[in-house]
């Protein structure tokens, strides 16, 4: 597969439903996963796609698009259910072949039509009646090691949505990785969450069992931020300088990370510029391309189209001739978005 091919994967997705999929939520979303030429891939639905999933092959104005498919079947955890009820498929996802996912907060105080991230739906599958609002750590633990047991899971995600607490969300965290990390000890988690308000929140994180860290900014120009996140931009960027220079401490070189989005209008060689910063710094910059998907505010933004696939290149492979030049890769972080890769182009360009 050339990077060019993944790259117009990720931007024109794919027209059918791989038994692996995500509906609304946080992050990237409305996607099938596929492992395509043995990368994990999160794939955009998209009906007007000319790319088809026909249940085993990709297909391209109906021949074999030539990429190497390996179908991701449905996970057997999602068959069970909570000693209360709960099926497990609500409390957490399986993402790719081996990661295991969960919001486990799926509110946001910056929700609000004129706070809320435009490409984010974090609260639309608890709408659907798809999740539930609060996951309970003894649940997650449940799912945790059925997840490992049934599907041979090897790492876990879990993200959350912003509470109005200092800790922004980082408590309930803290409770879900320790309840995990009982039952599944061996099991590597990515804790995801805005800056806390006090970075010994961070060090908390840490002893409770989380492996890596997310802190994600989406981006580092301030006029973005404030267009694209107007609540989320009230937190200052010094103040994720700070969480990530304290989160590098407590969790070493390469085990932090922020996603940045190619295509909410910040220029391309200040992204570059502004990844590789991170990089130095020991912060993994995830790159991924902007996708407007169902159930978010972006679909009503002019500028909400997917970016140009020759910009997407151009800005991945400069980052990871970067992040390989200062010996970073995302295969080496023990999990999270960047270990699994499946929503960024910097694996298929060697980062």
């Amino acid at each position: 597969m050339t990077a060019s091919t993944r790259v117009d994967l990720a931007l024109l997705g794919i027209r059918g439903t791989p038994p692996v999929n995500r509906t609304g939520g946080a992050g990237p979303t409305d996607d099938g996963h596929l492992i395509v030429d043995g990368l994990h891939a999160a794939i955009p639905r998209n009906s007007d796609s000319p790319f088809v999933f026909d249940g085993s092959r990709v297909l391209l104005d109906g021949e074999d698009a030539g990429l190497a498919i390996d179908v991701i079947g449905r996970p057997r955890f999602y068959d069970l259910t909570t000693d209360d009820g709960v099926p497990f498929e609500q409390l957490a996802k399986l993402h790719g072949r081996n990661v295991l996912a969960t919001t486990v907060l799926q509110t946001c105080i910056r929700y609000a039509e004129d706070q809320r991230c435009r490409f984010c739906s974090i609260e639309e599958s608890l709408r659907s009646g798809s999740t539930v609002a609060v996951k309970k750590p003894e649940q997650l633990a449940a799912v945790a090691r059925a997840a490992v047991e049934l599907d041979g899971v090897t790492q876990m995600v879990m993200t959350t949505g912003t509470s109005a607490g200092r800790d922004r969300g980082a408590r309930h965290l803290a409770r879900c990785v320790r309840a995990v990390k009982r039952a599944v000890p061996d099991l590597p988690i990515q804790v995801q969450c805005e800056p806390p308000a006090d970075l010994s929140t961070i060090t908390d994180l840490r002893e409770a069992g989380a492996d890596a860290i997310g802190i994600h900014v989406e981006s580092l120009d301030d006029s973005v931020r404030r267009r694209w996140m107007p609540g989320k931009s009230t937190v200052p960027l010094t103040e994720y300088r700070a969480a990530w220079s304290e989160a590098v401490r407590v969790f070493g070189r390469n085990q932090v990370s922020t996603y940045l989005l190619v295509g909410l209008g910040e220029e391309p060689d200040e992204l570059i510029t502004g990844a590789k910063e991170l990089a130095d710094a020991g912060v993994y910059p995830f790159v991924v391309p902007f996708r407007p998907h169902r159930g978010t505010l972006a679909v009503d933004v002019d500028e909400a189209r997917a970016p140009d696939p020759a910009v997407v290149e151009k800005i991945s492979r400069e980052v990871a001739d970067h992040l390989r030049l200062i010996g970073m890769t995302g295969s080496d972080q023990r999990a999270g978005c960047a270990a699994c890769g499946a929503c960024s182009i910097l694996p298929a360009v060697g980062g």
